[in-house]
């Protein structure tokens, strides 16, 4: 054990480097009769030996270091004052009465200092000195520093003495305001609207500001009262208060004259050049306005960015859905503004119904492209059978693809229209393959003896695509019905037609005969195929699927090996232990770490070994990472079983 008498010898050193090290020393051995040498340390200009000082006395603390220090608040160099006041901080509470003499010393500076540093102390005994000097300093900047400290503590116990504070000079005034706004204390919300009356516009926008971060409801009743009274600029910020404290709600709850004043109120607040005024206003007429709000927060969305403003125009879309359906929002869809009518479109998508609807259909013919396409994903969300006649117009019509899409997607998947099939079977052959697939899904959520018959005569097509499509159809619809057609396409010309075939089969319940249509193509010329093979056998796993998969651990393809080892792994199958092994001297590095990582999920003896075998031998810090991972978890699971 080190000796503290050498560390203090060292201490007195005239070589810096040796200080230096006692210094740290007498920190790690918490040798307490180094402290006043190491506070002398801290008046050195010496970088080093400060910082080593420094470190030792808040690592030794108590109430020598605290004592050791104090004296260092009225040094002349400020380095030295910020150097002791830090310390403090951390260790003061060691010896609270150092700290709290220092409250009533004759030097206001150490006053401010103490101030500060019982804020840091995170005590309830620094509540009580730090009233004291608040109510009783004649010094300003220690009063505005008390209420700062009180603040930092956010200690319940402090709010009466601050509340009295409220009477102050305006410069305390300002930290008071901040600290009851941490504290947030029921018995401060009085105490801050009665100052309202006699407060500059700023200190009155802080306590504002500060009733709420309170949030407490009892301010409601208190600031309707003084939004008459109020000019523009505070009387907007008493309106958010207003919001805040109460969410939008909650302003349904008040009475009629209360809302009607608010909702006059926070009309003009959508003028305000602060956005959180706006956004509050916004967010209280979601709930209490009426189609006056709607036009003049549309006028407002009007002047914002769609890129810049997207969440500012989300939550204006939320809150004119809440108001709902009224004239202003109709003639908002037929404004000749694009920007107002495409928020008033996205409103009414919220809004179902009937009327809804209607407005929509509507306004559609006369419209731009863009708009159009806008109103016509809204009536897919909202529209109902009545909307019917329309969309099949819009098929008729329009050549748009976008349009032609929102048309299939509500005939088809939404309404199931079969008396539609054959319309909407005929935009198959589209020029436009978005609308295709929208067509062909369209088709599926139809389905019916007549849809599938119009897919199996679609097979006989010399087109691929024809071929592709009535194979996918037929596998949704009725795969074992159509089992010699998706048998066929297994060995079409086109690998994608192979491969839908092959997902047409991935119904694992169907039985063996699927499987035995699966494996035959375990041997493709295209990867692809043979990874969806690969695919399909991970799914519906079996005792009988297993020798394919290990089978496919000699493909010539990394791919179709790496996929066949994950599913071995992730159904732990011990029979390919010896196939997988062989693969740890694969030339693909990501080969071997699939391998690696299927062996440390199979686990057992076999797997082990290898594991071991190729931590020790692999010069590559990957793979040795990768199987030192794989042999833990095996240990971990080999724990477990005991």
């Amino acid at each position: 054990m080190t000796d503290c008498a050498k560390i203090l010898k060292d201490l007195k050193s005239e070589d810096n480097e040796i200080v230096r090290e006692a210094s740290f020393q007498a920190g790690e051995h918490n040798c307490v009769d180094a402290v006043p040498l190491l506070a002398e340390l801290l008046k050195t200009n010496h970088l080093g030996l400060q910082e080593a000082a420094d470190h030792a006395l808040r690592h030794i603390g108590g109430k020598d270091t605290v004592q050791s220090v104090v004296p260092l608040l009225r040094s002349d160099e400020a380095p030295v004052r910020n150097l002791s006041m830090d310390i403090l901080r951390e260790v003061g509470a060691q010896d609270f009465p150092s700290l709290v003499a220092l409250v009533h010393d004759e030097d206001p500076d150490v006053r401010i200092f103490a101030a500060d540093i019982l804020g840091s102390t995170n005590s309830f005994m620094a509540v009580e000195p730090l009233c004291d000097a608040l109510l009783k300093d004649p010094e300003v900047n220690v009063r505005y520093q008390a209420a700062v400290s009180l603040g930092e503590l956010s200690n319940p116990d402090a709010a009466k003495c601050l509340n009295l504070a409220m009477k102050d000079d305006e410069w305390v005034q300002y930290a008071v305001i901040e600290a009851l706004a941490k504290i947030k204390h029921a018995s401060s919300v009085e105490a801050l609207v009665k100052a309202l009356d006699r407060s500059s516009d700023l200190v009155a926008s802080m306590i504002i500001d500060a009733l709420s971060e309170v949030g407490n409801i009892k301010a409601v009743t208190m600031l309707l009262r003084h939004l008459d009274k109020s000019a523009t600029a505070l009387r907007n910020k008493i309106v958010k208060a207003i919001v805040n404290i109460l969410g939008g709600k909650s302003l349904k709850l008040l009475s009629t004259s209360e809302k009607e004043k608010l909702r006059e109120y926070m009309l003009v607040a959508l003028k305000d050049e602060d956005e959180e005024v706006q956004d509050a206003a916004i967010l209280g007429l979601g709930f209490v306005g009426g189609p006056t709000a709607t036009r003049k927060v549309l006028k407002l969305a009007e002047e914002l960015d769609p890129d810049r403003d997207r969440d500012r125009l989300a939550t204006i879309v939320d809150n004119l859905s809440n108001i709902g359906l009224n004239q202003s929002l109709i003639d908002a869809v037929n404004s000749e503004s694009f920007k107002e009518a495409s928020v008033a479109v996205e409103v009414l998508a919220r809004l179902e119904g009937n009327e809804t609807a209607d407005v929509l259909i509507k306004a559609f013919p006369d419209r731009e492209r863009d708009l159009k396409r806008a109103i016509l994903a809204s009536l897919v969300k909202v529209a109902g059978i009545e909307a019917k006649d329309f969309f099949i117009e819009v098929l008729e019509n329009e050549q748009d693809g976008a349009m032609l899409k929102a048309a299939l997607l509500f005939l088809g998947t939404e309404l199931g229209l079969e008396e539609e099939g054959e319309r909407i079977f005929s935009l198959l052959s589209h020029p436009y393959d978005d609308v295709k697939e929208a067509a062909l899904e369209a088709c599926v959520s139809i389905g019916g003896e007549d849809m599938i018959s119009r897919f199996v005569s679609l097979y006989s097509s010399d087109d691929p695509i024809d071929r592709l499509m009535a194979v996918y159809a037929l596998g949704k619809l009725d795969p074992e019905g159509n089992l010699e057609i998706i048998q066929q396409a297994l060995d079409d010309e086109v690998p994608d037609i192979r491969k839908v075939a092959l997902e047409a089969l991935s119904d694992c319940s169907i039985g063996n005969q699927n499987l035995s249509l699966i494996v035959s193509r375990l041997n493709d010329e295209n990867r692809d195929v043979r990874l969806t093979v690969i695919e399909l056998m991970g799914r519906c796993y079996s005792a009988e699927v297993a020798d394919f998969v290990i089978q496919a651990l000699d493909d010539d393809d990394d791919w179709v090996q790496i996929r066949a080892a994950e599913a071995l792994g992730e159904k732990r199958e011990s029979a390919a232990l010896p196939k997988l092994i062989s693969l740890l001297d694969a030339p693909n590095k990501l080969v071997v770490l699939k391998v690696i990582d299927a062996l440390g999920k199979i686990g057992g003896t076999l797997a082990f070994q290898a594991l071991l075998e190729i931590s020790n031998s692999s010069e590559d810090s990957e793979v040795v990472q990768a199987a030192e991972d794989s042999i833990v978890k095996i240990q971990e699971e080999q724990g477990d079983g005991e």
